[in-house]
Order: C-alpha cells, then structure tokens, then sequence
C-alpha cells in the first residue's frame, strides 16, 4: 500500500463520498431547525434571554465535533441542565450561572479523566429500555403545550408534516423528509397567510455571533461555594445523559464510541460555552435521533453543521426562520417519539416472557423519568431498584447441605453459590451447633467468598462450634477467597 492510499484510507467518509456528504449536510440542516424552537424553550426555563441558548446550542454542538467521542451525537443547551441551573440565576445572576458553567466543565473533565464512563457497564439493560421509551415519552410530552388551545389549522398542519415523513422516503431517501415536511408545511403557512404559531413567537433570534469573555462575578471564596453544588449537579447530570445517549446511539449504529474521550469532550464544550456566555448543555437524545434515527447521519460533520446551521439560520436568513410554524418543528419531534420508543418492549408476547423483576425496573424508571422531567433522576433509582431485585435473587443462591462419616466423628458442609453480604447472612443458621460431631469440615469448594460479610459469618459460625467444644477446618476456598479469609478472620466481630 502506498502512501497515497494510507493517506485516502484516513480522510473521512464525507470527503469522498458525495452520497455522504449530502446526507451530512441536509441532516445538519434539519437538527439546526429543530434545535431552535427548543434552544429558546430552554432558555425560558433557565430564565435567560433566548440568544444565551441558541448561543450555548452553537458553541456545544461545534467544539463536540471535534472532541467528542461518539461521531453524529447532538449536543446543545438541553431542558434537564436548565433546570439545575435556573435557581442559581434566579437567586444571583447570569454571571455566577456562567461560572457554575466552566466550573461544571472542569468537573465533567476530571471525572472523564478518572474513568466515571465505565460505571456506564453497570447499568442494566432494563434500565436503558425504560430510559429510551421514558425519553419518548418525554418529547412527546413536550409537544403538547403545542398543541393546546391553538388555532384549528395547526391540527391540520401537523397531520399533514407527519404523512409527508411517512410516505416520502417511500418515493426517495436522497432528502431527508424532516426537512421536505418543514419547507412544504412553511411554504403552506406563508403562502396561505395561516394565524399560527411560528418560531418567531418562541422569542428575538440573535443578529451577531457570540464574544468570549469571563463570567461577571467576584471571584472570591463565596463565589466558589455558592456555584460548586450546582456545578457538581450540572456535571453529573451532563455526563449521565450525554453517556445514555452515546450508549443508545453506540446500538442504534453498531458502532462504538469512546465514552471516556465523550466526558472529557463534554467538559472542553461546556467550558468553551460559559466563556462565550453560554447557559451550559449536555447530549440531546431527540435531536440525536433526528440525525441519526431519522435523518441517517454517521459522522462529525452532521454535529458541526448542525451548530454552524443554527448560526447562520439565526443571524443570516433570521426573518424567514421565524416564519416556520411550530406545527412543522411539533410534527418532526411526534416522528421522532415514536421512532424512539422501543415498541417491542411492551408486546404483550415480551412482557409474558420478561422476569417480573425487570418490567418492574423499566416501569420504575420510565414512572420517576416522567414524574421528574429528569433522566438521571429516572437513570439511578432504575440502577437501584435493579441492584436491589439482583442482590435479593442471588441471595438465595447459596446452599448448604451436610453429610455425616459413616463412624459419626465428623460432618461435612458442602457450601455453593457465592457468598456476599446478602447471601452470608442467613448462612450462620444452616448449622446444627447442639447436635454435631466434634470435628466439622466446612467445604467451600463450590463457592466463592466475595466479602468481609462472608468472613464475619464463618468466623461466626468457628465460634459457635468452639463455645461447645468443637473443632471446625474450613477447605476448598480458591485463590481468591483463601486470601481474602486469611486477611480478614479473626479481625472482624464475628457476633461474639
């Protein structure tokens, strides 16, 4: 191989193939329209002005192109960050909310660095079915103020987005459908001169780019300990979503990501975001299935047009962005619901055959999800619950089961399963104390001791024996379970 076909096997996909290229760019184009509409939504709940949004959406989709580690995942100012940080701009300001942004992003950098992604491998499965149908739940919740107390052409205009992306990629795949839907449906809403709702209600589009600058606020003592709380929220939540969604896009594409180079991105972006007085984001799932789902996209580039899009929609062709009626951007999101949620989930042939435990998980997580408008919130009580469910099953893993020497001189216990906290517990009763032979042979050959727990319930149970004069040899412990008794009997309170 030559150097010149090295050099073409490293350029991007995009670059060589115009099949790419067009599906990049176009995919780029609709995530932008559609970030605008919920860039100011956010804004409003974090109480700042709609340009900090668009703003924030900009500056995180643009620096996570290039430092992110999940290709085609949307980030920008999203819902769940705005309302950790709206209090703090409520009680001080906008300027300690920009400090709480860069310090969440240092945060979000040195927990990336110190390896917080790989907790991801200890989410369940049923966790993550009841985090993707509870986020389609959630955007479709969101799209119903909407269509509340609106004029009844809105109805019509919704219904009519949602045929043109059902039947259009029936007649071609080269232009996505989202973004034929909203040109038809605005061309429609012009042309017709309809009273509707339009993005230009949703607030000012900004008229110039965003200036870096440093946060207005005494950087003193108390400044510190009045954002660290919520900068310490704001990183855990960015990050827990952020490695959802890289999770989800990571099976979506049979692809891998790199999560450990995601939190760090997601650091750099929000640093870069608060010193271009941004409100601070994380990963956004419904815009992410635009572009990935919806739209096909695969690379770094559909992210970076999808900032450098917002832009330019917004201070460029401003006036005819305001003109799109919300029915267009309200009918891409109900597609985008329902392409997220996990259908198969909750057939009735699936339910018959999932365990009990882990519907109830994905219902747990899906309930608190919905009842908190927070998906790390819905995230850690589903990984709980499940925890909770896998440490009661394997509870009653251990057995114990006894055979006595033909002479009557010794009994045998045969021990199996693993032995942890939850299992050892009941283990010091399985012994016949009163009524046993002198010598007692513990075999542990079949099982694993995994805790200090174990060790305190067999030192428990050589007491017991001892007290009445009996002499108990425990054998079979394997490598592992040798070293950690040794290390630990006799150190622990052993109920004596």
């Amino acid at each position: 191989m030559t150097a010149a076909d090295r050099l073409r096997g490293l350029r991007p996909d995009w670059l060589s193939d115009p099949k790419v290229w067009r599906t990049e760019v176009l995919a780029g184009l609709v995530v932008a329209l559609a970030l605008i509409p919920e860039a100011i939504s956010f804004s409003i709940i974090a109480g700042v002005d709609p340009a900090v949004g668009l703003f924030t959406s900009f500056t995180m989709a643009v620096v996570i192109a290039v430092v992110g580690g999940r290709r085609a995942m949307i980030s920008a100012a999203t819902g769940a960050v705005a309302l950790v940080t709206a209090p703090l701009n409520r009680e001080h300001g906008l300027g300690h909310l920009i400090a709480a942004v860069i310090l969440a992003g240092v945060l979000q950098v040195v927990l990336g660095a110190l390896g917080v992604a790989k907790l991801m491998r200890f989410i369940p499965r049923s966790v993550m079915v009841g985090f993707v149908n509870s986020l389609a739940v959630l955007i479709f919740m969101a799209q119903v103020p909407e269509m509340t107390d609106v004029p009844w052409p809105v109805y019509p205009l919704i219904i009519a987005g949602l045929a043109l992306m059902v039947f259009f990629p029936r007649i071609t795949t080269a232009v996505p459908a989202p973004l034929v839907s909203i040109v038809i449906l605005t061309v429609i809403t012009v042309g017709a001169a309809l009273a509707v709702p339009t993005v230009g209600d949703k607030g000012a589009l900004p008229s110039s780019l965003p200036v870096p600058g440093l946060p207005d606020v005494p950087y003193t003592w108390d400044t510190l300990t009045t954002i660290a709380p919520y900068a310490l929220a704001m990183a855990l939540v960015g990050l827990m979503e952020s490695l959802m969604t890289a999770k989800l896009v990571d099976d979506i594409t049979d692809t891998r990501s790199d999560k450990t180079r995601e939190s760090i991105g997601q650091g750099v972006a929000n640093i870069v975001t608060g010193f271009f007085g941004g409100m601070g984001g994380c990963a956004m799932i419904g815009q992410t299935m635009i572009n990935v789902k919806v739209s096909g996209a695969r690379t770094r580039l559909s992210t970076f047009l999808a900032g450098a899009f917002l832009m330019v929609l917004c201070v460029v062709f401003g006036p005819v962005v305001s003109d799109i009626p919300m029915a267009a951007l309200v009918a891409v999101m109900i597609m985008v619901s329902f392409a997220t949620f996990d259908w198969h989930s909750i057939a009735p042939r699936t339910l018959r055959r999932m365990p009990a435990g882990e519907i109830a998980v994905m219902a747990v997580t899906v309930a608190c999800v919905v009842a908190t408008h927070n998906l790390a919130v819905g995230v850690v009580v589903g990984s709980v619950t499940a925890m909770v469910i896998f440490a009661k099953r394997v509870a009653h893993v251990a057995d114990v089961t006894s055979v006595t020497d033909p002479d009557g001189g010794t009994v045998v216990y045969r021990v199996t399963g693993a032995l942890f906290f939850a299992s050892s517990n009941d283990l010091v009763g399985r012994f016949d104390y009163a009524r046993d032979p002198e010598r007692v042979v513990i075999d542990l050959s079949a099982a694993h001791i995994w805790d200090a727990s174990s060790v305190a319930a067999l030192d428990a149970v050589e007491h017991k024996y001892a007290q009445r004069g009996k002499r108990v040899e425990i054998a079979g412990l394997n490598d592992h379970s040798a070293h950690l008794h040794g290390k630990l009997t006799g150190e622990l309170a052993a109920g004596h």
